[in-house]
Parts: C-alpha cells; sequence; structure tokens
C-alpha cells in the first residue's frame, strides 16, 4: 500500500513573528510512518513543524499552515490508498495577518478568529474505494464527540485519545468503528502502538 500520513502541529499565523499553535511533537505520526515502512508499505509523510528525523524511507513534505497540508494532502491522496489523519491541526487561524511586527501598546490586543478548513473531511469527500483514519483527542468522556468527528470526516475508524499523548512517548488509544462500537485498543509506547495499529489496517481496511 501507499498510505498518506500526516504529523505533527500546523502554525497560523497573525503577523509575521507570532502564531497559534499546538502542543503536538508529530511522534505519533513519526512512529505510524516507521511502522507502515516496517510492515513494507511506501509512505507520503505530510509533516508540520518538529523536531523529528523523519523515518528513512518515508517521503516527506513539510509544511506550515493548515492551508499549505491540505494542499498538500489534496495532491497526494489520489495515489494512495489510505490516509491516517494524526497531525494535530489547528482549529482557528486570525481573519487577517498584519505585516511585519505588532508593537506593543499598553493595551489588550484582539484577535478575530475564523475555523481552519478540515483536511481530513474534505479527503473524505474524494475518497471513494480508499479508506481513511482519523484521530480524536478528546478529555476524558469524549467517546461521543469522536464519533461525531468519525461521521463528519466520513472516516472508516477514528482513534481516540486524551491530552496526556501529548509530548509523551506513549499513547492508549480506542479505536472507534462506525457502528459506535470499539474496534480495538492499545496502550504503550508509541511505537508499539503504531505496529499494532499498522497490522489492524492491513487486517480490515486494506483488504476489505
Amino acid at each position: 500500500m501507499r498510505i498518506l500520513i500526516t504529523a505533527g502541529p500546523t502554525r497560523e499565523y497573525f503577523d509575521d513573528v507570532r502564531y497559534l499553535s499546538n502542543g503536538s511533537t508529530g511522534r505519533m505520526g513519526y512512529a505510524l510512518a516507521q511502522a507502515a515502512l516496517d510492515a513494507g508499505h511506501a509512505v507520503e509523510l505530510v509533516s508540520g513543524p518538529v523536531n523529528l528525523s523523519p523515518p528513512p524511507g518515508a517521503v516527506l513534505h513539510g509544511v506550515e499552515t493548515t492551508a499549505e497540508m491540505r494542499a498538500a494532502c489534496e495532491a497526494l491522496f489520489p495515489r494512495c490508498d489510505g490516509v491516517i489523519g494524526a497531525a494535530a491541526v489547528c482549529d482557528y487561524t486570525p481573519r487577517s495577518r498584519v505585516s511585519g511586527k505588532i508593537g506593543k501598546t499598553g493595551q489588550p490586543l484582539v484577535l478575530e478568529l475564523v475555523e481552519t478548513s478540515d483536511i481530513l473531511a474534505g479527503l473524505g469527500r474524494q475518497k471513494g474505494s480508499r479508506w481513511s483514519v482519523g484521530f480524536a483527542l478528546e478529555p476524558e468522556g469524549g467517546l461521543e464527540r469522536a464519533l461525531q468527528k468519525l461521521q463528519s470526516k466520513n472516516c472508516d475508524v477514528i482513534a481516540l485519545n486524551g491530552p496526556s499523548a501529548i509530548g509523551s512517548e506513549s499513547n492508549s488509544i480506542q479505536l472507534l468503528d462506525r457502528s459506535g462500537g470499539i474496534a480495538a485498543k492499545w496502550s504503550g509506547s508509541k511505537i508499539e502502538v503504531a505496529r499494532q495499529f499498522i497490522a489492524w489496517i492491513e487486517a480490515h481496511l486494506a483488504r476489505r
């Protein structure tokens, strides 16, 4: 298979030096890329800014903003068999970007934010016979919200994990299917979880 994997955060600038982002390190996405390569698959890795080296053999597409990640994914997806959306994409972007650097005035700074486009939902609308796997990072009890994301993004399954995964070497995942059931559960180091994740995709999505 040729697998499109997104990883890391995106950045949304409100002037030329400051931006909105999040604490994603990209470790889960990069672990999935490594596990997919180890299993003999080709990997197109679309990554936001992280302090990680891409796994040898992965084709890296470095991006910074949500718009750049969306454009890269839309260009790559048609020649892939499926997508794993592990990136922590910014949900909001400033309505406008100021040229240069905003100086201090002693007054509060008000930023007007608008929602960014949903990359995985966009891919879901054009997936055809391809498969799509999403991630939902939700606080405890976020099962219902994760299932809503699964439907709105047209995913085959979605991986529910919690905020403790951010910056951690380990992860705990519940894999939810379209019936609302738990298809699998994994806990451990991110590379161990990634290997089980890729094996599950091979058994349940690649051969359907």
